[in-house]
């Protein structure tokens, strides 16, 4: 634990210590000087007495504060909101930013949403509706309403008025957008051009009309991406006739490239990665399923070792190095699929270069597959005296190699282009799926040469 994570813990005991006291002042005056994210932290720490505790110590609005920074997707968030009074949880969820709220919301229970909906102010109730009915992991899921727009025919003085006026609950000021009559986005003015214009500036003769923006029903990873290409804290979100609907931040977007990550790990890894402090059952029943299906993958590939089981006993030597073939094409698959899901992340057009990514995918295999080959040989060769046998597992390895590495990139490209994310073609899979190829090519090619290798 490092030193401040140490002071950070102290601090902690100490406002338990004032919880327990009663020492309603010196609990807010510690509380409230802390960052939000570390008054998060803390309140996850408590247990159910001392978080009504803090709701009686808390108003609404400081607690929102809070919430805005604390993880929606915590599976103690419907505990969370239950056992505080309706109304009280009410005046938070107001309080936050919208898209945050809806974020929470969408982690509980339906008519727990609609018990809340009914007790917040219409206004606020009216936003969340709206981008609640936006779907999961795209751009309206994602934006907030809470952002500055102005139009083109006014000052820069008009402008920095609005911009002051609306700063306190505009979730960033950074950007100020510029539309026209109907609401559709014709222009962005930055802050910086705002304070070093003259007053009586046109907002027309300043702001950019080049606006980068996404549509409202964007995938969050094209979103993600744009921000990365053009390095932006907003971007404003748009419907298909250009009318500016709301704007997505980065701390937004940093959240759905970490999701994403952990969802390809996971993809990768056939595991949820995020069970880290998950139930041991539950844990489990969310592993058996994969585990159960390619069990079943790994009977067929145990099937077929039994259908070589003649060519086996007359030459035991075989069975020596089936791990060997079958592990080492499973690595390579693996290692083929973590690049071509990595490529299709960052690609903005997978179809242009479909066939050059094939080619260069059997290039690669042939390349490793070869060197390896020829080490295996040359190993297998000095080992058991027979450089037959050296050049049968060595053209098996090469040629299970060029097949799982084409595999692992031709797979996950084929389910993109069938509309399912990439990700899922999981490591584990591929490795059995390896497993089945390899001993497939690696008996055939045995079996040519077995006469040579009888009785070794």
């Amino acid at each position: 634990m490092d030193e401040n994570q140490e002071e950070l813990e102290i601090h902690f005991q100490q406002l338990r210590e004032k919880l327990d006291q009663n020492d309603l002042q010196g609990f807010r005056d510690d509380f409230l000087e802390m960052h939000f994210y570390d008054q998060g932290q803390f309140y996850q720490s408590l247990d159910q007495e001392e978080r009504q505790l803090v709701y009686s110590y808390l108003s609404p609005k400081e607690l929102a504060d809070m919430f805005d920074v604390i993880e929606e997707d915590d599976e103690n968030m419907d505990e969370y909101l239950n056992e505080m009074r309706p109304q009280y949880a009410a005046d938070m969820l107001s309080e936050m930013y919208t898209d945050n709220a809806v974020d929470l919301l969408n982690e509980i229970d339906k008519k727990a949403v609609a018990k809340f909906l009914s007790l917040m102010d219409s206004e606020h109730a009216n936003e969340v509706r709206d981008l609640l009915h936006y779907e999961d992991d795209t751009a309206g899921s994602l934006m907030t309403t809470e952002f500055v727009s102005i139009v083109a025919n006014q000052t820069v003085r008009s402008a920095m008025y609005v911009l002051k006026r609306e700063a306190q609950i505009a979730e960033t000021i950074y950007y100020t957008y510029v539309v026209n009559d109907d609401n559709q986005l014709v222009g962005v003015i930055s802050l910086r051009d705002l304070i070093i214009n003259d007053d009586d500036t046109m907002v027309s003769d300043v702001m950019s009309e080049r606006v980068i923006a996404v549509h409202v029903g964007d995938d969050q990873e094209d979103v993600a991406q744009t921000f990365r290409d053009y390095d932006f804290l907003a971007l404003p979100i748009t419907d298909y006739e250009d009318h500016l609907l709301g704007i997505v931040t980065v701390d937004d977007i940093i959240d759905v490239i970490d999701d994403e990550a952990a969802s390809d790990y996971s993809g990768l890894a056939g595991v949820n990665v995020e069970e880290v402090d998950e139930n041991p059952v539950k844990a489990a029943s969310r592993r058996l399923p994969w585990l159960v299906t390619l069990l079943f993958l790994g009977m067929t590939t145990a099937t077929l070792i039994n259908h070589y089981e003649e060519l086996v006993s007359k030459a035991s030597i075989l069975a020596v190095f089936i791990s060997l073939i079958t592990g080492t094409a499973g690595n390579a698959g693996t290692q083929s699929l973590a690049v071509a899901v990595r490529r299709l992340a960052i690609s903005d057009d997978s179809d242009k270069n479909f066939k050059k990514l094939i080619i260069g995918e059997v290039l690669t295999g042939l390349v490793t597959g070869f060197v390896t080959g020829i080490t295996i040989f040359i190993i297998v060769g000095i080992w058991k005296h027979n450089f037959i046998l050296g050049f049968v597992i060595g053209t098996a390895m090469m040629a299970a190699i060029t097949v799982a590495t084409l595999a692992g990139s031709l797979i996950p490209m084929v389910m993109e282009r069938l509309g399912f994310d990439p990700a899922v073609a999981s490591g584990p899979f591929i490795t059995t799926l390896s497993d089945l190829t390899s001993v497939l090519i690696y008996f055939n090619i045995a079996s040519l040469f077995m006469e040579r290798f009888i009785g070794q």
